[in-house]
Order: structure tokens, then C-alpha cells, then sequence
């Protein structure tokens, strides 16, 4: 599927985004392991979440939809997976495959965990040395890195686990094997990431304690359904607060997005930019705060980005690296080495892909240096069957000089399906 992006004029309207990508994933893992039944509403319709549904009912979890976004989940406890029959297919997914790791490597089955030509490439001996650690054995490529990868769970003890890197999933990952633990799991980390995990897991009952950068988890807890709607994910509304901010004119309001201080770097480095972007109606939905976001048109300034804000913007990086290509002056991003091992090398993806429409960008080994303010012209991108790099270059195109093609963009369809639909809704050609 090709994504056709013409300059625009403005973008004018109201919007709401898929639900959170990260909590969708952690809803359907903890509604599994519950008692009882969770009902999802919001949730994210995306492949990589739908990886992780069918993973579960492979392990004979029942569970009903996603229709319309609601997703009903009838969970059979923590001891209540069974044996798969078939290998355990994660697609894309980097989120379903570390996390499911813990969750599988206290089962006391055998399984197999692969994924497509992409997932098979990316490195799991984070996840896979702490949980061998906990007394899991795992069996895989390049000594348990890569997938697939067989697991044979049991019984496990619990560990104080020092993370040598911020990383929400390699965190959840000791967290989650912890609740088949007799004791206290803990995971340290030397800057704070993402917290969707301790939260959700108190909000189905979970005894969770967060003291620093240290999280710890009791062991075997009684987990009870819940039902709660999923925020909207502030990674797929990235997308349009930056094509908001680098459309003279344009005044977009996005409803009902997720602000986890874990998450919210972008809205930080925007307002650094000079990005006209206000924050009303907070709340919460379930254990998230939410907000709606409205962001105007304006003249964007370049800005530094590094160090213990790059966790809670890593999934951001790639539009960041747009709405630097449009702001005066030169832009720094460091501390940022994780890209390369995302779906594609997202380092070397945006300096090639914005180098196609003028941009002068030099990669670091951990990051960027883009020179903004010259005027774009349009190009023929590639997606690198990344949806943040396709979804990042079609915002490129909106304030471009000529017509911008993205190819292979069906990928968009990971985090956010509909996306074209929803640009088209707010233009004013």
C-alpha cells in the first residue's frame, strides 16, 4: 500500500487516537491471568496487539472480540494457561514477545516463541538472562537472543535484578515472571521507564512498591478482572500534535490522551520548541492520567534531547526528528542507541528517508544532528515496514514543497489503523 501526501494548507478539528499500544498489550496479559472477567473498552485494534490476543488463545485463554474496541477477556489465573499446541507467534512485536517471556517462564509447559522477519532479528537476551536468573531455561539462537525461542517454565525464585539500561519491557518482563515467584521481585533501573506495568498490576490487585528507580512485586497475588477504557496513545498522537505544530495556521484538538509522566517527554521537548500546545480536561481513566491536547501552528525553535528524558520519548524520536527538520536551527538528540534496534535502525531510517526531502541530518552512534529551518521538498520514502518511520515521513510531506509518496505503508496498521482517514478528516487543502 502506498500513502500519497499532498502539501496542505491547515489542519483544523477534533480527533481521538487509537488506544494505547503498550496498555493494550498489558490489559489482555493481566485480564488472562485474572479471575474472573476484564472487559477492555478502547482497545487498540492494531496487528501487534492482535498478536498478543491470539497468543493467549492458543493458550486457551477464552476470549471474546475486539469488536468495536471492546475486548472481553475470561481470565483462568495464574495457573490456569495451558500447554500451546502450535508455536507462538508474536508478528511484529517486540511488546508481546518480552513480556509473554516472563509470563511463559513461569509456566510449567513447554512453548515456542517466534515472530516475522523483522521480530526474529531483534535482540531478547535482555530478557532472557534475568529470567534464566529466576529459573527459566530457554533455547534459542545466538545463545537465547534471538527468536524463535523454546521456554521451559517451572517454578521460579525471585530476584533483585539491577537493569543495565531504562527499559520498560525488559523491566516487565522480571515483573511479570515475579507473580509466579513465592517472595519479593525486584527490578532497579538507572533511569525510570515507562510504568504502565506497575500500574495496571495494582489495578488488578497486585501489591506493587516503587521506591526510586526500584520496582518490587509480590509474588503470587490474587488478580481480579477489571473493566477500564484504554487512554488514547500520546505516541500516535505525536504524529499530529508535530504536523499541527509545523502547519502555519493549523489548530488541532486531540481528546482523551494518555499523560503517564513516564511517557509525556514529548509534550516536554514541543513546549522547548515553542510549540503553541495547551493541556485541559486531566483525569483519569482506570490508574492512567488522560488529558486533551490542543496544539496550534507556529514557528518551532531547535532544542536538545538526551539523557533520562529519552525513555520517556524513544517511540517519539522519529517525528521529533521532523519537527526538527522544521525548526530554526540545529537539533541534538544523544542517548538514543535503543532506536537502532527497534523495527527497523530508526537512527539510520530518518537520516535517510528526511536526507530525500533536503534535510541536512548526520547520524551519531546514539542519535542525530539535524540542521532546520531549509524548506522541504517532497520525496519518495521508504517505510522500512516501520510504522512510526511511515507515519513520520507522511507528517514530512504535509508542509513539503511537492507531493510525498511513502511505500509499503501499510504497516501504519501496528499502532494505528485508519491513520490516512484520520489526516484526511482534519485538512484543509
Amino acid at each position: 500500500m502506498k500513502l500519497i501526501i499532498n502539501p496542505i494548507k491547515q489542519l483544523k478539528g477534533q480527533m481521538t487516537c487509537p488506544g494505547d499500544k503498550s496498555i493494550s498489550h498489558r490489559a489482555v496479559m493481566l485480564g488472562a491471568l485474572a479471575k474472573g472477567t476484564t472487559v477492555v473498552d478502547n482497545f487498540l485494534m492494531g496487528e501487534d496487539c492482535l498478536a498478543t490476543v491470539q497468543c493467549f488463545k492458543e493458550m486457551g485463554v477464552h476470549i471474546e472480540g475486539p469488536v468495536d474496541g471492546k475486548l472481553t477477556i475470561h481470565g483462568v489465573g495464574l495457573d490456569g494457561l495451558k500447554e500451546p499446541a502450535r508455536i507462538l507467534d508474536a508478528g511484529n512485536s517486540g511488546t508481546t514477545t518480552r513480556l509473554l517471556l516472563g509470563i511463559l517462564a513461569g509456566q510449567p509447559f513447554c512453548s515456542i516463541l517466534t515472530g516475522d522477519d523483522s521480530l526474529i532479528k531483534r535482540p531478547m537476551a535482555r530478557v532472557t538472562t534475568p529470567l534464566t536468573q529466576m529459573g527459566a531455561v530457554f533455547l534459542g539462537r545466538q545463545d537465547n537472543n534471538l527468536l524463535p525461542l523454546a521456554v521451559r517454565g517451572g517454578t521460579l525464585k525471585p530476584i533483585e535484578f539491577i537493569s543495565p539500561v531504562a527499559s520498560a519491557q525488559m523491566k516487565s518482563a522480571v515483573l511479570l515472571a515475579g507473580l509466579f515467584a513465592e517472595g519479593e521481585t525486584s527490578v532497579r533501573e538507572p533511569a525510570i521507564s515507562r510504568d504502565h506495568t506497575e500500574r495496571m498490576l495494582r489495578h488488578f490487585g497486585a501489591e506493587v512498591k516503587v521506591s526510586d528507580q526500584t520496582v518490587t512485586v509480590q509474588g503470587r497475588p490474587r488478580l481480579a478482572g477489571v473493566r477500564f477504557t484504554v487512554p488514547g496513545d500520546i505516541s500516535s498522537a505525536a504524529f499530529f500534535m508535530v504536523a499541527a505544530a509545523i502547519v502555519p495556521g493549523s489548530e488541532v484538538t486531540i481528546q482523551g490522551v494518555g499523560i503517564n509522566p513516564t511517557r509525556d517527554g514529548i509534550l516536554e521537548v514541543l513546549q522547548q520548541m515553542g510549540a503553541q500546545l495547551q493541556i485541559g480536561n486531566r483525569r483519569y481513566q482506570g490508574e492512567e492520567p488522560v488529558a486533551d491536547i490542543k496544539i496550534c501552528g507556529g514557528e518551532l525553535r531547535s532544542t536538545q534531547i538526551y539523557g533520562t528524558l529519552i525513555p520517556r520519548l524513544i517511540d517519539e524520536i522519529p517525528i521529533l526528528a521532523v519537527a526538527a527538520a522544521y525548526a530554526q536551527g540545529t537539533t541534538v538528540i544523544r542517548d538514543a542507541a535503543e532506536l537502532k534496534v527497534k523495527e527497523s535502525n530508526r537512527i539510520a531510517a530518518v537520516a535517510a528517508e528526511l536526507r530525500k526531502f533536503g534535510v541536512m541530518i548526520e547520524e551519531l552512534p546514539d542519535g542525530l544532528v539535524i540542521q532546520g529551518g531549509t524548506p522541504l521538498t517532497g520525496a519518495s520514502c521508504r517505510s522500512y515496514g516501520d510504522h512510526r518511520i511511515a507515519m513520520a515521513m507522511a507528517v514530512a510531506g504535509l508542509s513539503a514543497r511537492s507531493q510525498t509518496i511513502i511505500e509499503d505503508a501499510g504497516c501504519v496498521d501496528v499502532s494505528f489503523p485508519g491513520f490516512g482517514d484520520a489526516l484526511k478528516s482534519l485538512t484543509v487543502e
